[in-house]
């Protein structure tokens, strides 16, 4: 199910009372596990949120997150623990084992066969069709899958263990399982942000101003203290590399995008000396040639003044207005050459670094940013149109909840089938901006929006 990257639709911290739902709802699923580890599993005061997200077969999919890492996830109204839990909680699941170089193949989207299952001596787990499953591998207790049983324990015997044995909805290393690495204030010597804070100030790294009571804002940094300049990130241990290498996602490059000309019905006459048909695509540089070429080849520049160019029949049903028809009989290159371009239907083409240009009708929409108003006339910044330009609204939107210290959620677009957009409390244009233009290297003219910033010493 997660075998391909999936569409979030939402990222919401949980309600207190939905808190308790989930408790009753894990407690109702699985009725094996106690009531410490209930508490255990979904924690009273720890950051908890719920993801809805749409799976690439687009299956909706509700995923509880505890401390940045998935611990379950609900399908049509079903409850199923993550390979991250059952590391916590092994014994949470009938559990069935397999050989190590069957992984490959579950995490490729594969279900488990009953050929490569692994009879240990006091037989399989006794389960009925549809009970949940674990799946571990031979010499590893951590269970790396999580599925359903497609026959009970009775029938995978009668059949003499051939046919599929269990559907697999979550291996290890899909993505659903979160990677990078997260700093935990909780576990440096600190333990609160505000006491890292204040040593920071006094060390004159930053300066720290309280905007209200309890509320901390950072108003300056000295980028040129060695504290900051002698940073250096830890590599990897050679470890941690191996396994994250073939995962690791590519950094972005902003794609070349050119705009380009299609030529209409209406102007095939005009274009197919030039080997050109109805829906060719063109470079302005090509639609200049191809009228300097009709010109000369049929003999339409003025003799008297060669800045000019008589207008053949063609020429005048695919230039001229209808007014204009017996009225204008020659026009200046530059002149004509602008009409034609004019006439021509707008499209572009984008290029993406190792891929094949797409190649599209119209005109390319810019990034779109807007504010908008929401409940208590709170001000909130909404992020239209970053497909076009390759980039994931999930991922924009985790980057710009760390900068701007703001909740940030991922909808659907309104008026659009597939596209998401990306809002983030507060006026948050200036961030937005940078980002794009600074980190990304998009071209200005391709985002709009960007004087909506807050001007300096206006409040967001």
């Amino acid at each position: 199910m997660f075998t391909k990257a999936f569409r979030v639709k939402s990222n919401t911290a949980i309600k207190g009372s939905d808190r308790r739902k989930l408790r009753a709802d894990v407690t109702a699923a699985f009725p094996n596990i106690g009531t410490d580890q209930v508490s255990e599993l979904v924690p009273g005061k720890e950051e908890l949120n719920i993801v809805k997200l749409y799976a690439h077969r687009g299956d909706a999919v509700t995923v509880y997150m505890s401390g940045g890492n998935p611990i379950l996830f609900e399908l049509e109204k079903n409850l199923y623990p993550t390979v991250y839990t059952l590391w916590s909680f092994p014994d949470l699941l009938p559990i069935f084992t397999t050989w190590p170089p069957v992984l490959e193949k579950l995490a490729g989207g594969a279900d488990l066969m009953l050929p490569g299952l692994v009879v240990p001596p006091a037989g399989l787990p006794q389960v009925q069709k549809g009970d949940l499953c674990a799946i571990t591998l031979v010499g590893n207790r951590a269970p790396i899958a999580v599925g359903v049983a497609v026959m009970s324990t009775a029938e995978m015997l009668t059949s003499g263990l051939k046919g599929r044995g269990i559907s697999v909805l979550h291996t290890y290393q899909d993505h659903l399982c979160p990677e990078g690495q997260q700093l935990d204030i909780k576990k440096s010597s600190y333990k609160k942000l505000s006491k890292f804070l204040q040593h920071m100030q006094q060390e004159q790294v930053i300066q720290v101003k309280e905007l209200s009571r309890g509320v901390e804002s950072i108003v300056a940094v000295d980028w040129k203290h060695p504290r900051i300049t002698s940073f250096v990130i830890p590599e990897l241990s050679p470890v941690s590399q191996t396994v994250q290498e073939g995962s690791r996602d590519q950094p972005y490059h902003p794609p070349h995008i050119k705009p380009l000309y299609c030529v209409p019905a209406n102007m095939t006459l005009l274009f197919q000396e030039s080997g050109h048909k109805k829906g060719s695509f063109l470079e302005a540089s090509e639609v200049r040639t191809v009228i300097i070429n009709y010109a000369k080849k049929n003999d339409l520049v003025d003799a008297d003044n060669k800045n000019f160019v008589k207008l053949d029949p063609i020429l005048c049903d695919c230039i001229l207005e209808k007014n204009e028809q017996h009225a204008v009989l020659k026009l200046p290159w530059d002149s004509l050459l602008t009409r034609c371009l004019e006439k021509l239907q707008p499209a572009y083409q984008v290029v993406f670094p190792g891929q094949e240009p797409i190649v599209k009708k119209g005109k390319i929409c810019p990034i779109d940013i807007t504010l908008a108003q929401r409940a208590s006339n709170k001000k909130v910044t909404v992020v239209r149109n970053l497909e076009a330009y390759g980039l994931d609204p999930s991922s924009v939107a985790a980057i710009l909840q760390q900068r701007c210290q703001a909740s940030t959620t991922v909808s659907p677009a309104p008026g659009t089938k597939d596209s998401l957009q990306v809002q983030i409390q507060g006026n948050q244009v200036h961030h937005v901006g940078r980002l794009l233009l600074e980190e990304y290297q998009l071209p200005r003219k391709h985002i709009q929006g960007l004087e909506k910033a807050p001007k300096p010493g206006k409040k967001k």
